[in-house]
């Protein structure tokens, strides 16, 4: 497993991570024996960043985080969670000091810490980002202990630009993979040459598409975000299938399928894509089994995707991708 830098945190990482929103919930059923093998794998494969949320099954996957690593003992991971999207309604006003404390001391119960690695606000309206009140709430909040860092979770490229603008962010989780390509341009370039900020990459498959394995006859549970968010009824639409309508996106996933190398997956490749780019700190894959763990860890093992196939996957983008998400987020 290849390791970077959580850009200013300091922190050295392993460069793909485990995305727990899947043992949280919001994926179809996924028992918590299963969340755990799949945590314990990922662990034992390399891996050192875990990112979470408090919001992940109400708190399940924090309280599953929890118990493996107490089990296993040992040097313990760098693990991120989130907080904000338990204010209903979700609102800019409800982002005050005291809210986001009480949820931070809700995480620190749930993951049994007393001090949390690393809190991001969790995709906070857009009118948050200019409010410098909150960012010297959690200024304050890691001069009490309870934090050691702080970021942002963004919804589109505007927000993260200004979120850097921060001297106490450190980093910033975005969407960013073959079929959401906006960030590599100014954000990325921003964050790591000026403001050495960690970026986190999250939604790498594109909720799974990126996998190959999901067809116009794919059924989802009803508990599934794939089915009760795909226009955006609950969340950011951008959040599932990173915003691509599924036909469009079904067709994209057949263009680029002869592009996979002979002995990896078309995931492990579309993970390999966003890794080419040196100011990715970490991707989160999510994971709903062992098997999907461990080869999730492995790609950090693939070499570099040569110039032509980059090319080619560029083209897709262009043709197919681009007028639907690129101006969007």
């Amino acid at each position: 497993m290849k390791n970077r830098i959580l850009g200013r945190t300091g922190a050295t990482i392993s460069e793909i991570g485990f995305g727990a929103w899947q043992i949280g919930g919001a994926w179809g059923d996924v028992s918590e024996e299963d969340g755990k093998r799949a945590l314990n794998a990922a662990l034992d494969a390399g891996v050192t960043f875990v990112d979470t949320a408090d919001v992940y099954g109400d708190g399940r996957s924090e309280k599953i985080i929890a118990a493996v690593l107490k089990e296993r003992g040992g040097e313990k991971p760098f693990v991120a969670t989130k907080a904000g999207r338990r204010l209903n309604p979700h609102v800019a006003d409800g982002y005050t000091a005291a809210n986001i404390e009480a949820f931070i001391d809700r995480s620190l119960a749930n993951l049994g810490v007393e001090t949390l690695d690393l809190v991001q606000l969790h995709c906070p309206p857009t009118e948050v980002f200019y409010r410098p009140d909150m960012f010297g709430a959690l200024d304050d909040l890691t001069v009490k202990g309870k934090i050691r860092n702080y970021g942002v979770s963004v919804s589109n490229v505007e927000e993260a630009l200004k979120a850097i603008e921060y001297p106490g962010v450190a980093t910033i989780q975005i969407i960013y993979n073959i079929f959401r390509q906006r960030p590599h341009d100014l954000f990325f370039e921003q964050a790591q040459k000026k403001k050495n900020v960690g970026i986190i990459v999250r939604v790498p498959l594109a909720s799974g598409l990126l996998s190959g394995k999901i067809t116009a006859d794919t059924k989802f549970a009803d508990d599934d975000h794939r089915k009760f968010n795909r226009n955006g009824e609950f969340f950011d639409v951008g959040e599932t299938f990173a915003g691509v309508p599924l036909d469009v996106a079904l067709e994209a996933v057949e263009q680029v399928r002869p592009l996979v190398p002979q002995g990896a997956s078309m995931a492990q490749f579309a993970l390999a894509w966003i890794l080419q780019s040196p100011a990715v700190s970490v991707v989160i894959p999510g994971a709903r089994n062992e098997a999907q763990a461990k080869a999730n860890a492995a790609t950090s093992e693939l070499p570099a995707i040569p110039a032509e196939t980059l090319a080619a996957l560029a083209d897709v983008y262009e043709r197919l991708i681009k007028v639907h998400v690129h101006q969007k987020w």
